[in-house]
């Protein structure tokens, strides 16, 4: 059995979608599942069960030599989460306690990590293992995924195979459910549609003008098959960055979207909030040198496509993946 934790959310469920697609059924399903909001997320994938996330270690230690391989997918990924007990709960603790128990049970884990443990970027975006602990994330999420990282460098014990994934800008289908934390795609589409304009925060940098600050976006669609290639080749264990390497600027992300609804580009600038503007990324790029060197080479979606197919085949019927 294969076990995907966080599987009624955003990349969880799109992960199940690619499992089924490449012939694999025998899923067991974690989460919380009480947000009516992700139920479609789930709808029409196979799976044999699912297990409630507070049930899910008397669960595995009831089942561990049937579970084959593990990817932990769930956490609070509120990224304006100011809540360190919660997030030392669900993220840190939850994950370390994962880790310790494919450890010693021998089961291969995969597990999410962020982009946001780059903090300002000041650190360079290095997936070397020699520098996460100098790296300094800029919110209490970040912090929680970075800690996450240095447990398992310096635990004793490791799963026989392991990947931590540093996610960065993902986006795509089944991410109705996330609210204001659904990708600047998302926003920027229902924002289009509603009122003709997308908003974009101005500047807080002298090095970046409105709208040209930069982030490293990447498809789901991406990310699954990603995610699909460390399960089937499990090659050197270590933590990676999952990216496509090409920053693109919001103002060409608002671009594509316009394209994507035949409309002419109608793009305005806000303020930055104040409680924000000292925690912003202004770049973002993702150094996959050691993806490639892992055997990974297909190419990414380009930006321009993804975007198109996300708009219209997904968010403009409301449909799911």
């Amino acid at each position: 059995m294969i076990v995907v934790t966080g599987a009624a959310g955003f990349i969880g469920s799109c992960l199940v979608s690619a499992l089924n697609k490449s012939g694999i059924n025998d899923i067991i399903l974690v989460d919380d599942f009480s947000k009516p909001l992700k139920d479609k997320n789930l709808q029409d994938k196979l799976f044999i069960d699912k297990v409630h996330r507070n049930l899910f270690f008397e669960w595995l230690n009831a089942n561990k030599t049937k579970v084959s391989f593990i990817f932990h997918l769930g956490a609070r990924t509120d990224t304006a989460e100011f809540d360190k007990t919660l997030l030392d709960e669900l993220n840190y603790n939850y994950s370390c306690k994962l880790i310790d128990v494919c450890s010693a049970a021998n089961i291969p884990l995969i597990y999410a990590s962020s982009a946001a443990t780059y903090g300002d970027g000041k650190s360079g975006y290095n997936d070397d293992h020699n520098l996460i602990e100098v790296l300094k994330p800029l919110n209490p999420y970040g912090e929680s995924k970075n800690e996450v990282d240095k447990y398992i460098l310096k635990s004793e014990k490791h799963p026989p195979f392991w990947a931590g994934m540093k996610f960065f800008n993902v986006f795509g289908p089944n991410e109705y459910h996330k609210g204001r934390m659904a990708s600047v795609v998302f926003h920027a589409y229902r924002q289009i549609m509603s009122i003709g304009t997308f908003r974009l925060f101005r500047s807080n940098s002298p090095d970046y003008k409105d709208g040209e600050q930069l982030r490293d976006f990447i498809y789901v669609k991406d990310v699954t098959d990603v995610l699909l290639f460390f399960f089937k080749t499990m090659p050197a264990s270590g933590i990676y960055n999952i990216g496509t390497g090409k920053a693109r600027s919001f103002n060409e992300l608002g671009a594509a979207v316009f394209k994507a609804v035949d409309r002419p580009v109608n793009i305005s600038y806000i303020d930055m909030p104040e409680d924000i503007k000292d925690k912003y990324q202004n770049y973002t790029q993702a150094d996959i040198t050691k993806l490639r060197n892992a055997g990974y080479d297909m190419p990414f979606t380009p930006f321009e496509n993804a975007v198109e197919d996300y708009v219209r085949n997904f968010l403009s019927g409301n449909k799911f993946i």
